[in-house]
């Protein structure tokens, strides 16, 4: 007789598990999420344009907020994100390029299942987001090739290679192959893609038609000089005599609103919008959060989504100045690390012979400090063990001052304990 569920009343993603990170007793800088005091706001601004939004369906919409949605969501919702992301970008964005999604990992789901051949390739950074990768690892048919990664982004030499040798014509999708990254502040390596190295993508995907996905959540979280564009999808010029439309944005609000809106976007050329709307999965249900999609456009008429974002992005500048500048300072020699210019996370090294998971465990047993050990963002077993990532999101700038201190001399005391 098989055990029934057991029902474990978990009030977060991260409770009842190892990685809890509201637990008071572990500082666990793994965990790239919103902490309690930025998303404290929350409850007011979205009780203002949950009424805001209502007030209109009800007297002017018929409450066509609660039937099935147009596929790509309404323009009103579309148009207020693309407004937005104009302005942040400084480029442009057509609200008519832009299919709403429950968030970034649905959207590469979404987009694997609907554009890749199945019997094709995923190509990945040699590092990249764990818990894509577990995505990705459901399509068993598809193999994941890693790609060496340079301080500038990834290599284009053994891009071009790895892709040539795999190209094929699909019978059956409009790609036989794609490849995945995050060129704007890395996951977890917190790289920002240079200029070249973003053109050099875009010539290599219309040279052997592939498909480039791009999770574009941390683009505006810029703490230095704002780059020359701000996603490599508008690299892919349509201006350009080549251009076929090679590239799509995936953009999320869950680090600049909250994780729990559960809200999205594809950012698609013309190519591939017919082919992602006439999916059965999108015309089953239509636009995959219609409500929720309705509230934050009313949250960014109201301006509301604009000061709220704004805040949160003074105190992630804040902490991972705070941080860098600490772990700059306080790191053993034989540790190396870039300060990033955005986004969420810091990837250091230790000298090879030194592996962080061991670290990680002497961490928590005498400074109760946790982090993510570099394998687990590896397609190759066992790759990148003398590298580990912490995120400057969650905990306040003074928890991650002090815990940027306690790593420094765990890191110093286990530099002695391994060399005995």
């Amino acid at each position: 007789m098989s055990k029934p569920n057991k029902e474990l009343q978990l009030k977060h993603l991260f409770d009842g598990g190892a990685w809890n990170v509201y637990a008071p007793d572990i500082l666990n800088l793994g965990v790239g999420a919103p902490g309690t005091d930025l998303l404290e706001p929350c409850c007011e601004i979205f009780q203002q344009a949950t009424n805001h939004c209502l007030k209109r369906e009800k007297t002017e919409n018929q409450s066509l907020i609660f039937q099935y949605g147009p596929t790509s969501g309404t323009y009103e919702v579309r148009n207020e994100i693309a407004k937005y992301f104009r302005k942040m970008y400084n480029s442009p964005v057509n609200s008519a390029d832009l299919i709403i999604t429950t968030g970034a990992t649905q959207g590469l789901h979404f987009v694997l299942s609907t554009l890749i051949d199945f019997n094709g390739y995923i190509f990945v950074d040699e590092y990249t987001y764990m818990i894509a990768l577990d995505s990705m690892k459901h399509f068993t048919s598809l193999q994941i090739v890693p790609l060496k990664l340079n301080d500038d982004g990834v290599d284009l030499k053994d891009l071009e290679e790895k892709v040539r040798e795999r190209h094929f014509k699909s019978k059956n999708k409009e790609f036989w192959g794609f490849y995945y990254t995050i060129p704007t502040y890395h996951n977890p390596t917190g790289i920002l893609f240079s200029p070249e190295v973003c053109r050099g993508i875009v010539q290599l995907a219309r040279k052997y038609d592939f498909l480039v996905l791009c999770d574009d959540v941390y683009n505006i979280l810029n703490y230095c000089e704002k780059p020359l564009h701000a996603r490599l999808f508008s690299y892919d010029d349509r201006a350009d005599e080549g251009f076929a439309g090679n590239v799509i944005s995936n953009g999320s609000f869950s680090k600049i609103i909250g994780p729990g809106v559960r809200l999205g976007w594809l950012e698609v050329p013309p190519r591939l919008k017919p082919l992602l709307e006439s999916s059965g999965f999108m015309n089953s249900g239509g636009c995959f959060n219609n409500y929720t999609a309705g509230i934050v456009g009313s949250l960014f008429e109201l301006q509301l989504a604009q000061s709220h974002i704004a805040r949160l992005y003074e105190a992630y500048k804040e902490r991972m100045l705070a941080t860098s500048a600490i772990l700059k300072a306080e790191l053993p020699v034989g540790c190396r690390f870039s300060a990033p210019s955005g986004g969420f996370f810091i990837w250091i090294s230790l000298p090879a012979h030194l592996d962080a998971r061991e670290f990680l465990e002497y961490s928590l047993k005498h400074q109760k400090i946790s982090f993510i050990a570099g394998p687990r963002f590896a397609v190759e077993e066992g790759k990148g063990k003398q590298f580990f990532r912490i995120s400057i999101a969650f905990h306040s700038k003074e928890k991650l001052v002090d815990g940027a201190k306690r790593l420094c001399l765990a890191l110093k005391d286990f530099f002695k304990t391994s060399a005995k």
